[in-house]
């Protein structure tokens, strides 16, 4: 089953090792574009459940236990980029697969 992919921005929209806030189908979002990791880009949920706002896509990007993360600004949780997994804590930000094909950025809609 082929999922359906949904253009959310440019890749110049992007700043490279950081993240940037958008509004995809009603819901905040984080877009992270690492080009040294193997996905390129990565796309969780914008809102930190721990500090409850929405600022992860402010937070800096770190190569942490053979994973790329996000530290949230506010108290410091890594959050795993490709699956949204906290690991300090037993939560999860949502997460959706993206990749960056011919300069477009996409996210899968399911």
């Amino acid at each position: 089953m082929t999922m359906p992919w949904k253009l959310i921005c440019k890749q110049e929209d992007l700043v490279e090792g950081a993240g940037v806030a958008a509004m995809v189908n009603g819901e905040q979002v984080a877009i992270f574009y690492v080009p040294e990791s193997g996905n390129k880009v990565f796309v969780i949920g914008n809102w930190d459940p721990v500090g409850k706002a929405n600022v992860l896509s402010r937070g800096l990007v770190a190569h942490l236990q053979e994973q790329w993360v996000v530290a949230s600004p506010l108290y410091k949780q890594h959050f795993i980029l490709a699956s949204g997994q906290c690991l300090e804590e037993d939560i999860t930000v949502p997460h959706w697969q993206a990749k960056l094909e011919d300069g477009d950025v996409f996210i899968a809609i399911n």
